[in-house]
């Protein structure tokens, strides 16, 4: 969904942090914050899945309680008097507003002509459902990684999607923007792969290569074409 479907770009989250020092009369510069939260943020991303021992990995925790406890954590460590918890909530409301980007659209429902579609997310199901209404996205299964209670790469939100589609790991083409969790995790259960590479970025050496490359999902339909 996010950054393949709809953009999920920086200036957002400096703007969703512009609000909540407003909000809360938070005494301190909103990108200083946004920074200091961010390290912590991807703290959690890095440690919530054992890839490894997937079996071992830490409990379940949605973005929301993620992110609340970056704010109690930042919060304390810069010394703020914040509302963790509704700081949590705007990032929640901020991420259901995304903009799609402007060749979606027409590229879905070339694609949904000829194919079964679904979406399969690391995301709230809180901002996730709102966003797919908001925009009138339709997709025959929609799962986020807290209805699995799992994350890309984690091999288990793809087995799940290919069960609620009825189909085989063969049939089935995975496209999304994330070298790691997208085309790592979807070759991990023997899916096609597409990356979709909007800005230009180098490949990890160290992660699997997408069977195609492409930056706009315009692309996508000759690729699947190509692939019949």
């Amino acid at each position: 969904m996010y950054e393949t479907l709809v953009s999920n770009p920086e200036r957002s989250w400096i703007e969703l942090f512009e609000e909540i020092c407003r909000s809360q009369g938070l005494a301190t510069d909103p990108q200083t914050l946004y920074r200091e939260w961010k390290a912590l943020e991807v703290g959690f991303r890095r440690t919530r899945l054992n890839l490894e021992e997937p079996e071992k990995s830490p409990p379940f925790k949605s973005y929301e309680v993620a992110w609340r406890e970056c704010f109690v954590q930042v919060f304390a460590d810069m010394q703020l008097e914040g509302d963790a918890a509704e700081a949590a909530k705007a990032a929640v409301r901020s991420m259901g507003l995304r903009e799609p980007f402007k060749e979606v659209p027409g590229a879905l429902s070339v694609l949904q002509q000829r194919w079964v579609t679904a979406i399969l997310s690391n995301a709230d199901d809180d901002y996730l459902l709102p966003q797919l209404k908001r925009l009138d996205l339709d997709f025959q299964v929609v799962l986020s990684s807290e209805m699995v209670g799992a994350y890309k790469p984690h091999p288990l939100p793809f087995q799940r999607v290919l069960e609620e589609l009825d189909v085989s790991a063969q049939e089935a083409v995975y496209v999304g923007d994330n070298p790691f969790d997208d085309v790592k995790g979807a070759k991990g259960v023997g899916m096609g792969t597409v990356w979709i590479n909007r800005y230009g970025k180098e490949l990890d050496n160290g992660l699997p290569p997408p069977d195609y490359q492409i930056e706009s999902l315009a692309e996508l339909p000759q690729i699947l074409e190509r692939w019949n």
